[in-house]
């Protein structure tokens, strides 16, 4: 597995633990990067954190522009992988324009098959397209 794969993972990972623990997300962050050291190389640590700091500052942006091109689902009745899969797709569609979209796509939906439900694929990749195609994302 490639270091941003590892990276996307782990963010994944972080951002559920917080989504679902809602005491305190600092020390929640902390205490999930103390738990997970040994993932979190030098290599994957950078653009993890970009990640996790970049969709927890861009949330209220990235959750409307979710809410706004997810035909009939709410983002609190989503479920909580795909949703903070999508999170982090959208994070790298408005801040990060070195990654190609199609690659963020690809990514998004591989790590939705692998802990998502059995159609979490194809609605993350439905939900992604809809938003690069109408935001006009490169």
């Amino acid at each position: 597995m490639g270091d941003r794969r590892q990276a996307r993972e782990l963010a994944l990972q972080a951002l559920f633990f917080l989504d679902v623990d809602k005491s305190g997300p600092d020390e929640n962050l902390a205490a999930f990067c103390l738990n997970n050291e040994d993932l979190l190389t030098e290599n994957v640590k950078p653009f993890f954190t970009d990640l996790i700091k970049g969709v927890l500052e861009n949330r209220t942006e990235i959750d409307a522009l979710l809410n706004q091109y997810s035909k009939n689902w709410r983002l609190s009745r989503m479920p909580v992988v795909d949703r903070n899969i999508m999170r982090i797709a959208t994070f790298e569609f408005l801040k990060r324009p070195d990654i190609p979209s199609s690659v963020t796509i690809n990514e998004a939906v591989e790590i939705g098959k692998k802990y998502g439900t059995k159609d979490s694929g194809s609605f993350i990749n439905g939900v992604l397209d809809r938003i690069r195609s109408l935001e006009g994302i490169e």
